[in-house]
C-alpha cells in the first residue's frame, strides 16, 4: 500500500494549491501555479489526477525532488503498479500529461513557429500518445454538448500544415503598437481559436492551444493568470467550440463573444460568469444572458447585511467576511482603506480576522496576487464574492 506524507497544504489526498500561493515562498508558488493549471487542463476531456500525482507534486512544489524526477516517479508508478483499477488509463494520462505541462510552464520558452506548435504537442503528451507530435491524416468530426450534438468543421487534414504556417507567420507580422484593449482582446481571440480550429492532433488539442496560449501570452508580456485556465478549462474549451461554429439553417453565426470574456477575465481582470450554460445555443431563459459580475446594478450604496437564507446559500458563517465584501462591494481598497472604512487601527487584526479568511474561502482577492507586498497592493471582490454581494444587496432590497 502507498503511504503519502502528510501536509498541511493537502486535503483529502489533494493538494490545496491556494496556500501554496498564499504561504510559499516565491519558487515554490511558482511550482503551485504550474501544477495548478495543468492538472486544471485535464478537465477539457474528462480526466481526473490520482492521489499519487498529488503526493509527488507536494514533494516537487516543497522541493524535495525535481520536476524531472517527479515525471519519472509518475511514469514508474503505473509500469509497477500491480493492483489495477477501471480508471487507470485515464488517471495514467492526466498524470503524465499534468507532469509534463508542468515542466513546459516552468520555462517561458517559446518556438513561435508551426514546428515548434507541433513540437509542443510532442512534450505535453510524450509517453502517452504514440502519436504525440504527430500531425494527423484524416478528417474529424466532434458532437458536442454545447452545440447541441452538432460538431464543429474542423479543417481537412491535408492544409493543415499550411495553415499552421499561415496563421502562425501572420501573427507574427503582426504589430500590436497602439492598439486599443477591444481591439486586442478581438485580436487575440481570433489568433487563438483559429489554432485551435485547424486541430491538427488527432487528440489532445484544446490542451495544446492552452499551453501555448500561455506561453505566447507570457511572451508577448502578460503576467498570464494561470488559474484562468485551471478552473475554467472546460468553459475555454466550449468557448473555442462557440467562436467556431455557424450553422445558417439554425441561425447560428460564429460566436467569439464568449472567449472574448474569458480572455477579459484572464488579462484585464474583468469578472464574467465564466459557467458552461450560457455558451449552450439553445439556453433556456436563466442562461441566456451572461452577466459581468464586475457591474453589478447601480443602488444606492450601504453595507448590506446577512441573512440565514444567504448564508446556508453560500455557506458563509463568518460575519467578518460578509462585512468585508459589503464594505469593499465593487471597488479596490488597501488595506489601509479597508481600515478606516472598518473603523479599526490594528493592520494585523484587519488581516489576519477578515482579509485573510476571505481571501482562504475565496470571496475576496489580490490586485497584485504575485506580488503580495506590492506597494500598490489592493483588494477586491471574486466572481464568488461579487454573486455573494449581489445576493446580499437583493436580499436587502427585498
Amino acid at each position: 500500500m502507498q503511504v503519502y506524507t502528510t501536509s498541511i497544504f493537502m486535503k483529502n489526498g489533494y493538494l490545496d494549491f491556494d496556500e501554496y500561493i498564499r504561504q510559499g515562498e516565491p519558487q515554490m508558488k511558482e511550482r503551485a501555479e504550474a501544477w495548478r493549471v495543468a492538472i486544471g487542463l485535464q478537465a477539457v476531456d474528462g480526466l481526473k489526477t490520482s492521489e499519487y500525482l498529488h503526493e509527488t507534486a507536494r514533494r516537487n512544489i516543497e522541493g524535495e525532488i525535481s520536476i524531472d524526477e517527479a515525471r519519472e516517479l509518475i511514469k514508474n508508478y503505473y509500469i509497477s503498479k500491480t493492483q489495477h483499477e477501471p480508471d487507470d488509463d485515464e488517471k495514467q494520462e492526466a498524470d503524465q500529461v499534468s507532469a509534463n505541462i508542468t515542466k513546459i510552464l516552468s520555462s517561458d520558452a517559446l518556438d513561435f513557429s508551426t514546428k515548434g506548435y507541433i513540437a509542443l504537442h510532442r512534450r505535453i503528451f510524450e509517453g502517452v500518445f504514440k502519436h504525440a507530435g504527430q500531425i494527423r491524416e484524416y478528417d474529424i468530426t466532434k458532437k458536442e454538448w454545447v452545440l447541441n450534438g452538432d460538431t464543429v468543421n474542423y479543417l481537412n487534414w491535408e492544409d493543415l500544415r499550411r495553415a499552421l504556417d499561415y496563421d502562425i507567420e501572420q501573427e507574427r507580422n503582426f504589430l500590436y503598437k497602439g492598439i486599443s484593449s477591444d481591439n486586442f482582446i478581438s485580436h487575440i481571440t481570433r489568433f487563438i481559436s483559429g489554432i485551435w480550429q485547424i486541430h491538427a492532433f488527432r487528440e489532445g488539442n484544446t490542451r495544446t492551444t492552452a499551453v501555448f496560449a500561455i506561453l505566447y501570452l507570457r511572451n508577448i508580456g502578460f503576467n498570464v493568470a494561470n488559474d484562468m485556465f485551471a478552473e475554467h478549462s472546460w468553459y475555454f474549451r466550449n468557448a473555442l467550440v462557440r467562436a467556431n461554429y455557424r450553422n445558417a439553417r439554425k441561425g447560428i453565426d460564429y460566436s467569439p463573444i464568449y472567449l472574448e470574456r474569458f480572455f477579459r477575465n484572464l488579462l484585464f481582470g474583468e469578472q464574467w460568469d465564466l459557467r458552461n450554460r450560457y455558451l449552450h445555443i439553445y439556453p433556456t431563459e436563466e442562461w441566456s444572458e451572461q452577466p459581468n459580475l464586475s457591474k453589478p446594478e447601480q443602488v444606492p450604496y450601504k453595507y448590506p447585511t446577512s441573512t440565514p437564507q444567504v448564508q446556508d446559500k453560500f455557506l458563509v458563517d463568518n460575519s467578518n467576511i460578509i462585512k468585508l465584501i459589503s464594505i469593499i462591494c465593487k471597488r479596490e481598497l488597501s488595506v489601509k482603506e479597508i481600515l478606516a472604512e472598518i473603523g479599526l487601527n490594528d493592520r494585523k487584526n484587519v488581516v489576519t480576522l477578515y482579509l485573510n479568511p476571505a481571501i482562504k474561502e475565496g470571496y475576496i482577492r489580490m490586485l497584485y496576487p504575485n506580488s503580495p507586498r506590492h506597494p500598490k497592493q489592493k483588494y477586491l471582490l471574486t466572481v464568488k464574492g461579487l454573486a455573494l454581494y449581489n445576493e446580499l444587496i437583493k436580499n436587502n432590497k427585498n
